[in-house]
């Protein structure tokens, strides 16, 4: 269930309709990629943290294994990719609970989410448990509905932007991979963890895959009968069901399930902030906490840079710019780990192949944002 809750926030309920653009009648594949992607970076990561088991992720493991300007390169990506998943989850939110006025929505939710940092409080994992149950809830109720209600008329989809907008489109789902590493920091408070953890990580990983695949699959069908989706598109099939009620519904599950990212991304990017200045790689004035021990400045600096990112009212920039970041950050972790010790040769092939693989999903996403294929 942390897995889940983790993984099934904002982008479950934001990235289908800027992926459908660049992927077309490709949706399903690109959803493949970017899954085969996000289990290779969890390879690396989980090896790096078996032998170094300490905070601080890739910003840690660059540093020791590679280099300090590889921790700090790491570190600096990180901060940038969760800020820009904050903005991306606070424009999600708006573009479900008052449509044309994202923006205005997502200044305040990231005001709101500060404030609640600020003091300190952060949700509880029994709460984010819940949270997700509800989510895959509705969301489940929204797919049964939709693929009853498949209009006739039969409209085709295109392939999109070809191979480029197929990698591109990768990189906008990987987003909605993120937090599939966060059942790994529960090893102390579990029995067994050395089965248990890898246990959670596949099981909630492949629900999260059929989830998406349904959802995918769904959107894919639709887009053919001729449906136009905006930026909340299970808010769209939920009006298409003609079922009363299921689209405040779908409302209130994003909110639930985007509402949580925000708060725990401008903790975790404040926190990393504080790290790196503690350790010399950012200013030495973020290294100061409140009497809570909070980590006050730094994460003002988090909420500032999540609120300019949302500045720009396009939620598609946003999950692009998450992903390109997030998947360089991976990249220092995956030369990291290949700097392990090997007792088989698969322990060098997987961290080259996940290399590569964010590697040429970064390269499809800035061809398509360069080239104007990114939708607002």
């Amino acid at each position: 269930m942390v897995g889940l809750a983790a993984m099934l926030g904002t982008g479950v309920f934001a990235v289908w309709t800027p992926a459908l653009a660049l992927s077309g009648r490709w949706l399903l594949g690109a959803l493949l990629l970017a899954a085969v992607v996000a289990w290779l970076n969890a390879a690396s990561t989980a090896r790096l943290a078996m032998v170094h088991p300490e905070s601080g992720g890739a910003y840690a493991y660059g540093r020791r294994r590679i280099g300090r300007p590889a921790g700090v390169l790491a570190g600096c990506v990180f901060v940038v990719g969760k800020s820009a998943s904050a903005a991306a989850a606070a424009l999600t939110i708006g573009a479900y609970l008052w449509p044309g006025h994202e923006r205005v929505v997502a200044w305040l939710a990231i005001a709101v989410l500060l404030l609640v940092d600020l003091r300190g409080v952060v949700r509880s994992m029994r709460v984010a448990a819940v949270f997700a149950a509800i989510v895959l809830v509705v969301v489940a109720i929204t797919v049964v509905a939709g693929a009853a209600s498949v209009p006739t008329d039969v409209a085709g989809i295109d392939s999109g932007e070809g191979v480029t907008g197929l990698l591109a489109a990768a990189g906008v789902l990987f987003v909605a991979f993120a937090g599939y590493a966060r059942v790994t920091v529960l090893g102390e408070e579990v029995r067994d963890p050395a089965r248990v953890i890898p246990r959670a990580i596949v099981a909630s990983f492949a629900i999260v895959l059929v989830v998406y695949g349904a959802i995918g699959g769904l959107v894919t069908v639709l887009a053919g009968h001729g449906v136009q989706f905006g930026p909340a598109p299970l808010h769209d099939i939920a009006d298409l069901t003609g079922r009363a009620g299921l689209p405040a519904l779908v409302t209130v599950a994003a909110v639930l399930g985007a509402g949580g990212v925000p708060l725990s991304l401008i903790a975790g990017v404040g926190r990393t902030l504080f790290a790196m200045a503690d350790a010399g790689d950012a200013p030495r004035v973020l290294a100061v906490t409140s009497v809570r021990r909070v980590p006050q400045r730094a994460g003002v600096v988090a909420a500032v840079l999540a609120a300019v990112v949302a500045s720009a009212g396009r939620l598609s920039w946003s999950l692009a710019l998450s992903a390109a970041s997030i998947l360089c950050y991976y990249g220092v972790a995956h030369v990291a780990a290949m700097t392990l010790p090997r007792k088989r040769s698969v322990d060098l092939a997987w961290p080259v192949a996940g290399l590569v693989g964010c590697v040429v999903v970064v390269a499809g996403i800035a061809r398509a944002a360069f080239g104007g294929d990114l939708a607002g």
